[in-house]
């Protein structure tokens, strides 16, 4: 039902930070005078509230008091006034409704108490309107809205933040500091922008945009994310996202877009109730036509009120957003959470999803009469300035071989297949064989040689000057539970699971065995990827695309789902997916299957509660088995059920977490363990 505004924006809470400097920001106070008026409009209505029920009671007693006809008409004149007074916030909501061009629950709730006045039963009248709107105001503080998680996470962004600048350190609004600032965050502090940090070690909880109960570790070069809290250690960071643009700014501009998107089975609610109300009409003048009664008619119009099934929807799909939430799932729209119900073919990245994405060196295979070193060196220095994930294991790996990158004068990056350098080495190409070849085919033989050597692993090819270098052999750790994440995708009547990766053939192969999947489509080119997804879609195949790299965009945009990992993957990724996973376990994908899937049952029972009791309301109202007041009553149980029914989603993947916890806790005893009979410990 349609109410007073509440005033419910982000901007009509206040939030407040515990911080070692008693610094107000700008944007504080535009919380504090926009919660002031928030407050203050609650204030008003629930003085009008206990003003009507004053004057209800007032003229009730007057009446039982007062014997004689004209004293009887003087103690009614308060239940006039109430009626009046409290019926005003309904027909102006029910204005409202019939200038958008539909009616619904304010609608039929003022007709009755316009029917009730006009029959003079204006206590009657200031009763039901009180009870609506009492009714409304409860309903409305019960349920969780998502609103309450954008709040929570602007809280967590302090409003200074501590700047170093010629080794002293300045306190600035947050809204003052610039990318590329250095920041200083102490042990106990949240972080105030996103970063990279550049001196310190400590750990740090990521609990608010993860869902991971373990805190992470952090060391000079490791990204960091504004709103975690800085457990242990004074760090320094270097800015390189502020306001809106950071992670947890991100976060919350997409919950807000997503309680604003309907999916299709809430927009054909809202439709029905449309039509519901001409019936429910009708059903009240036939009940009034029959019997005489306008009480009956009236009663007609309080019990069947479609407010139960205009919640039906909206309450369950807060209730999985914030279960979802809870787990480090950011589901971006409401239709991407019901999508995920009828996923049966699951399709995910290689590097990076099924993978850590963190390559390590593992062989140097240089072509005849070239040394370990200058293959490396070469590859090292054509790489440098690439942000790939291989590119950055062989920079490093070179560092740490403590050869001197000298700086590239110019570099092309091919996408999906490998860059172009000039440097004091020569030009230099560095990537996949297939491209090598086509710009050299002189070196076809020499590329197959050295590749029989490197089988299993990922090869990066280097040519310096139009001479074949050799291969750098690298390799990913597979991530440990992504096996079983298959088999329960199976359980769950997932009929296809495959990978998708750009990476040779030999090495998606041997990851495919590993994990399980059903089928392996290598050494793909990002816009090869799409075409399959789309391909898959025509077929009749409900996808779920699984990626973090910039390649897997436009797959990503194109599948039913499109789920981006981790927030380490690439801003394209994350833009691109329908759904972002704050962390990086592959377990949330078939937990937001069933959790869709719960959903929709939640949603199905949701309709047939508010339809149920509004039939049953409508038999007992319609024979005169119902009073008035009672109906209202009758109408606030059925809101409640709904509600009460919805809620049960938040629980819902609890064991998750606990089960999470409990590993998390047990991890150092394993490792413990381990130690004590002579072993080495394993790798998380």
């Amino acid at each position: 039902m349609s109410t007073p505004p509440t005033n419910a924006s982000a901007s009509g809470h206040d939030h407040k930070h515990t911080h070692d400097h008693d610094h107000k920001h700008d944007h504080k106070h535009d919380h504090d005078g926009c919660c002031t008026h928030h407050e203050m409009q609650t204030e008003k209505y629930l003085l009008i509230y206990l003003l009507g029920g004053v004057l209800l009671i007032a003229s009730f007693v007057g009446r039982r008091l007062m014997g004689d006809q004209i004293n009887t008409e003087v103690a009614i004149i308060p239940a006039v006034i109430a009626s009046i007074m409290l019926a005003i916030p309904l027909f102006l909501a029910s204005i409202k409704e019939l200038r958008a061009g539909y009616a619904s629950s304010s609608s039929l709730a003022s007709l009755a108490i316009i029917a009730a006045m006009a029959m003079g039963n204006f206590d009657t009248a200031g009763w039901l309107a009180l009870i609506l709107l009492v009714v409304d105001q409860i309903l409305r503080r019960t349920a969780f809205s998502a609103q309450r998680v954008i709040e929570q996470l602007i809280r967590l962004t302090p409003n200074v933040a501590r700047i170093v600048r010629d080794g002293a350190e300045i306190d600035l609004k947050a809204t003052e500091v610039q990318v590329g600032d250095i920041v200083r965050v102490r042990p106990g502090e949240n972080l105030p922008v996103d970063g990279v940090v550049i001196a310190g070690r400590s750990t740090v909880d990521q609990a608010s945009l993860t869902g991971e109960a373990a805190p992470h570790e952090v060391q000079p070069g490791e990204p960091v994310y504004a709103g975690t809290t800085n457990l242990s250690g004074s760090i320094d960071l270097r800015c390189t996202k502020v306001g809106g643009d950071t992670t947890i700014g991100k976060v919350s501009e997409l919950i807000r877009e997503a309680e604003k998107t309907k999916t299709p089975r809430q927009l054909l609610i809202e439709q029905v109730s449309r039509f519901y109300v001409p019936v429910v009409l009708s059903l009240s003048f036939v009940v009034w036509f029959l019997t005489n009664d306008v009480n009956r008619a009236i009663t007609v119009l309080v019990v069947t009120c479609p407010a139960a099934l205009l919640l039906s929807s909206p309450t369950a799909m807060v209730a999985a957003f914030a279960a979802a939430a809870r787990l480090g799932i950011l589901i971006k729209e409401t239709r991407y959470l019901e999508a995920a119900a009828d996923i049966d073919t699951v399709v995910m990245d290689k590097t990076g999803t099924i993978t850590t994405g963190k390559f390590v060196v593992s062989r140097l295979s240089p072509a005849t009469g070239v040394e370990g070193a200058e293959l490396l060196a070469a590859a090292a220095n054509g790489e440098q300035q690439s942000n790939h994930p291989l590119a950055k294991s062989i920079v490093n790996t070179a560092r740490s071989a403590r050869i001197t990158l000298d700086g590239s004068n110019t570099f092309e990056e091919v996408h999906g297949r490998g860059v172009k350098a000039t440097t004091t080495m020569g030009t230099i190409h560095v990537g996949r064989p297939t491209w090598l070849v086509e710009l050299f085919p002189q070196i076809k033989d020499e590329i197959e040689a050295v590749s029989g050597r490197i089988e299993g692993m990922t090869g990066v090819h280097v040519v310096r000057d139009g001479r074949y270098l050799g291969a750098v052999g690298l390799e990913d750790k597979i991530r440990s539970n992504t096996k079983a994440v298959v088999e329960r995708l199976r359980e769950l009547g997932v009929r296809k699971t495959s990978i998708f990766t750009g990476d040779r053939l030999s090495v998606a192969e041997r990851v495919g065995r590993t994990v399980g999947v059903d089928s392996v489509e290598a050494e793909c080119l990002p816009e090869e990827k799409h075409e399959q997804i789309k391909a898959l879609t025509k077929a009749g195949r409900r996808v779920l695309m699984v990626g973090d790299g910039i390649n897997d965009g436009p797959s990503l945009a194109s599948a039913e789902v499109g789920v981006a990992m981790g927030l380490g993957g690439s801003d394209i990724a994350t833009n691109s997916a329908g759904v972002a996973l704050m962390n990086d376990d592959l377990s949330r994908i078939p937990f937001m299957i069933e959790l869709s899937r719960r959903n929709r049952v939640i949603i199905g029972q949701n309709i047939a509660i508010s339809v149920v009791v509004a039939i049953v309301g409508l038999a007992l109202a319609a024979t005169g088995q119902l009073e008035i007041l009672s109906a209202l009553i009758f109408h606030f149980v059925a809101d409640v059920l709904v509600i009460l029914n919805s809620f049960r989603l938040f629980r819902f993947g609890e064991q998750y977490q606990t089960e999470e916890e409990q590993a998390d806790a047990a991890a150092p005893a394993k490792r413990q363990a381990s130690l004590s009979f002579g072993q080495q410990p394993q790798p998380a």
